[in-house]
């Protein structure tokens, strides 16, 4: 039995050091930063020389546990926790196409597949994380059937859930400024029009399999950033998947946040490209610069 135990333990931290080598060969085929590249490739190494199981550190000491290791930062001992509660990485499904957040959120306790399907029309988020970030800061109840009853209910499902002992409270998170994403926009559609970016054949609404959806890997300063146009029903639905670019940007520590770019179809910022949730900075952005994107 003792035997039996270790090689459990064994099997799953190598499965988690391949994991986190498989993301770093993804990143580096896409041509992201070498920064990025590194720090999987480092967390792996780390990960494959653990004495412990790290559902077990997790499960006595929560991502902090996993955090004190060597070269594991919060983003990725994030990534890590995912792994051993879903046995995914829903950043790497994201890179290859595989992303299907609406059945992620099915597994929010109250969630079904009618309200997971609003929650990532109306929101835009793909991921636990980033809907726990939604829930917080009020977004999750524009969502049609969500109430504040329903929504405290989900945030303590959320908490619970991701155990987010050591992470920077959602309302201290540092976003990019409105001029970065907008730039990162711009380069983003400028080599994506070109054919100059690696495309990934999505797994959702590509019924052929085609490789049609651009990712481009970007930097500007300390930030990483990943873009890509939306690939959600209701971007098909509405003919936007051409004009909708959703932008993930990282810290040195690998944590992970999101928005997304449209270009405005009303109001004052009419043909300009804006951050959705973030206009008032779009506004004071144009006004100063004088110009649209």
């Amino acid at each position: 039995m003792a035997q039996s135990t270790a090689r459990l333990q064994a099997d799953f931290n190598a499965d988690a050091a391949e994991k986190l080598r498989e993301m770093a060969d993804l990143l580096q085929q896409q041509q992201a930063n070498p920064f990025r590249i590194q720090a999987y490739r480092r967390a792996a190494e780390t990960v494959e020389s653990c004495d412990q199981d790290l559902r077990e550190l997790l499960a006595g000491e929560g991502v902090a546990g996993l955090e004190a290791l060597p070269f594991i930062g919060s983003g990725i001992a994030s990534s890590l926790q995912e792994l051993a509660q879903f046995g995914r990485l829903s950043r790497m499904d994201r890179l290859r196409g595989e992303l299907d957040p609406e059945n992620l959120f099915q597994t929010v306790p109250g969630v079904g597949s009618v309200l997971a399907r609003q929650i990532h029309e109306t929101l835009g988020v793909d991921t636990l994380e980033e809907l726990e970030v939604a829930a917080h800061d009020g977004r999750l109840e524009r969502v049609e059937g969500i109430g504040p009853r329903k929504a405290r209910a989900m945030r303590a499902s959320l908490d619970e859930m991701l155990r987010r002992l050591s992470v920077r409270p959602v309302s201290q998170r540092e976003e990019p400024t409105v001029e970065e994403l907008l730039d990162v926009d711009e380069e983003y559609r400028c080599k994506a029009a070109s054919g100059d970016l690696t495309l990934i054949s999505p797994k959702r609404f590509n019924p052929t399999h085609r490789e049609w959806l651009p990712v481009l890997h970007t930097e500007r300063g300390e930030w990483h950033f990943t873009a890509m146009f939306s690939n959600t029903a209701r971007a098909h639905e509405l003919g936007r998947t051409q004009d909708w670019v959703v932008v993930y940007f990282y810290d040195n520590a690998q944590n992970e946040g999101q928005q997304t770019l449209v270009t405005e179809t009303r109001g004052p910022l009419k043909g300009k490209r804006v951050v959705r949730g973030r206009e008032a900075g779009c506004r004071s952005f144009y006004r100063a610069h004088g110009h649209g994107r």
